[in-house]
């Protein structure tokens, strides 16, 4: 299917994602995985929970780890603009006949909670408590050296249905990717914040989370975190990279953690402003289109996923394939 021209003047203005919330089974282990070793910073921690931000962020948090049963996602979160935005997202969700709801949380103002057509829990808010800035702490520089939330990347069964409802809420696509044979989008990045993307969709049983990425300052700071997890028990949870990608030009590493939750480590993809920029498009069999440089991903990274609270799975009917690692 075509991807629909951009929406310009959405019914609600979303600034950019913000947070995410992990289900964890081992508290302690994932401190040591996304504190101590990625270099994300507390913000709050409890019996049941851990509040991180990255280095440039002021607001609270933009990961929040809850001790569960068992590893899945509760939400992704993203801030808008101003407070009628709320008001107007919430009388938007109820005319699609999705659920809507006002709660609590902790360390936010008020926070609208819904979920899109496929499942994917979505929480909205204009007011997270401020922090002051540690962007020039450089004492607290360490692991991967985390600058902030870049992204999060989903598998929808329905890529072109994903596009055109995100597409609704002012999101625009940057690249996608085609299957040259149905006409029907494989995987498209869509953004609100200026760069390649905040959210992409990518062809599968779902809807899951595929990653949540954060941006750092060079490629060197991944190899930097290769060097420090290859040598400090984590071998087994380095994934797929480094390399460049040919969709986004950005540096990449892939992790996942011992619930499974992936995490994609980026940086140096290009700026997306322009209100007219058009979309680039790749061909799904295209080498270049997953790694620059050609290396295929591994069947791992086209098949795992984190679930979502609540949300029912969907086999994609797309069986196109992409070019897989032996």
């Amino acid at each position: 299917m075509p991807i629909p021209p951009a929406n310009l003047y959405p019914p609600f203005n979303i600034v950019r994602l913000s947070h995410v919330e992990l289900n964890v089974t081992d508290l302690a282990w994932s401190r040591g995985f996304y504190v101590d070793t990625l270099g994300l910073q507390v913000s709050h921690e409890d019996a049941t929970h851990i509040y991180l931000r990255a280095l440039e962020e002021r607001g609270h948090h933009c990961v929040i780890l809850k001790k569960a049963d068992a590893g899945s996602v509760g939400v992704l979160g993203f801030k808008l603009w101003d407070a009628p935005d709320l008001d107007r997202a919430e009388h938007w969700f109820k005319s699609k006949g999705l659920p809507v709801a006002w709660i609590e949380r902790p360390f936010m103002g008020r926070v609208l909670r819904t979920r899109d057509p496929m499942g994917i829990p979505l929480e909205f808010y204009v007011q997270m408590d401020r922090l002051p800035p540690i962007h020039q702490q450089y004492k607290l520089y360490h692991g991967v050296k985390p600058l902030r939330i870049d992204h999060f990347n989903m598998f929808s069964p329905n890529v072109d249905a994903s596009v055109a409802f995100y597409g609704e809420m002012g999101f625009r696509v940057t690249e996608y990717t085609a299957d040259e044979e149905t006409g029907r989008t494989w995987a498209a990045w869509m953004h609100r914040k200026g760069g390649v993307h905040d959210v992409a969709f990518t062809n599968g049983t779902g809807p899951r989370l595929h990653h949540l990425a954060f941006w750092v300052p060079t490629p060197l700071n991944i190899i930097d975190l290769l060097d420090l997890m290859s040598t400090t028990g984590y071998l087994a949870n380095i994934e797929r990279g480094p390399g460049r990608h040919g969709i986004s030009n950005a540096f990449f590493l892939y992790i996942r953690d011992k619930d499974g939750h992936r995490t994609e480590i980026y940086c140096s993809d290009y700026q997306t402003v322009d209100p007219d920029l058009e979309p680039i498009r790749w061909d799904l069999k295209d080498p270049q289109r997953q790694t620059l440089w050609g290396a295929a991903a591994p069947r791992s990274w086209f098949e795992l996923g984190s679930r979502f609270d609540g949300a029912d799975l969907v086999e994609s009917d797309l069986k196109a394939q992409p070019i897989i690692a032996p």
